[in-house]
């Protein structure tokens, strides 16, 4: 697909105050940890990932949602009346109906007008919904839209730590499957898009591929189907071949976003992947034949954020002065199932707000590397 109508014009950022490290994580495990005589830093040291941030107990995604789309539309500096969709497009959201959405566009403030609804991807959802939105502008429906998303790590983490330590049938054979929900994190992103001719920052959006290699839906899964404050899901990754096969999906779909934009490697200055961990990051950049020194990494201190860590991502590169005006970036999506969703940008202005730390934190160049031997 190709566009030339839309910018994305601001982005919002909420995210968590409480911070668990991996050393904190491993604490809490020590009944597990000390059955299985299992050393400790193994989390670290696999994933790459130092620390992760989650919600007060009781956090509804909407809640979070609400103050990013608000920065979203403060950094834009753009009229609410002038949103014309709302899609809420995490995995998590409040309930199973109605749509988590309409809290939002409710406490956004926005127009009757607007179209509002959810979408869920997996780790895509934001990205889709980007699409969808750019659509809807480039044909002329609406001027401007919003996607939004809050993922909730902390129920993960505490089901898992608690079914980690009382099931005393788990090997170290058998825990293997649990660890990818160990890495997770908590955020809150919002993506306001426009229509060039009332865009102020001239970040374009000029083109979207997708990919599909759903033979590989089963390596990523939940146990149940949950929403709200009071899920306690988990989840049963096959980490080994969920890395193979998204690389090799993220390959071909990289390869169709080239030949889309009619791009070569050289030509693409900045790209932010998904956000999973140093393994993934490595393996994906070398695959890809894309240096590293071009790619933000964020997953060090906010862990893999779901379907708000590579938007995220975007807003780090843009608040951290990574992307400069003129610059093509590559925002490279996987996401269980397996599908990838991969945009390609000509990028102007970053614009803004939320509560990103002021300075960008520096977790180690070994968290952006590391490959587990």
């Amino acid at each position: 697909m190709q566009f030339e109508n839309v910018c994305i014009e601001s982005l919002g950022v909420h995210l968590p105050e409480e911070v668990w490290t991996s050393d904190e994580i491993e604490r809490r495990l020590e009944p597990l940890y000390s059955r299985l005589r299992l050393p400790e830093g193994r989390l670290e040291l696999m994933s790459s990932i130092s620390q992760r941030r989650v919600w007060p107990a009781g956090t509804l995604p909407s809640g979070p949602s609400i103050e990013s789309c608000k920065s979203a539309i403060s950094a834009a500096g753009i009229d609410p009346a002038r949103v014309g969709c709302l899609i809420h497009a995490s995995v998590c959201r409040d309930f199973l109906e109605p749509a988590t959405a309409s809290r939002v566009h409710h406490g956004a403030g926005l127009s009757p007008n607007c179209w509002v609804y959810d979408v869920s991807n997996a780790c895509l959802g934001l990205l889709n919904g980007i699409v969808q939105i750019a659509t809807l502008i480039e044909q002329g429906a609406i001027e401007a839209g919003i996607v939004v998303g809050t993922e909730n790590s902390r129920p993960l983490l505490e089901a898992t730590i608690n079914n980690l330590n009382t099931d005393e049938s788990i090997t170290r054979k058998t825990v293997k499957p649990a660890f990818a929900s160990l890495t997770i994190g908590s955020g809150s992103c919002a993506v306001l898009l426009t229509h060039r001719r009332i865009s102020q920052s001239g970040s374009r959006l000029e083109h979207a591929v997708s990919h599909a290699a759903t033979d590989g839906h089963n390596l990523c899964r939940s146990d149940t189907d949950s929403a709200g404050a009071n899920m306690a899901p988990l989840m049963d990754t096959d980490s080994e071949r969920l890395l193979a096969a998204g690389v090799a999906a993220g390959a071909a779909g990289f390869e169709k976003l080239l030949a889309d934009a009619k791009w070569d490697r050289a030509d693409i200055d900045r790209t932010i992947c998904h956000q999973v961990g140093g393994r993934h990051r490595a393996l994906m950049l070398e695959t890809l034949s894309l240096p590293p020194e071009n790619d933000t990494a964020v997953f060090p201190w906010l862990g893999n954020t779901g379907s708000v860590a590579l938007p995220l991502a975007l807003a780090a590169a843009g608040q951290y002065q990574h992307v400069q005006p003129d610059q093509r970036i590559g925002l490279l999506g996987i996401g269980s199932g397996i599908n990838c969703v991969m945009l390609g940008c000509k990028w102007q202005e970053t614009r803004v707000a939320g509560n990103l730390p002021a300075v960008e934190p520096v977790m180690g160049q070994e968290s952006l590397t590391a490959v587990e031997a």
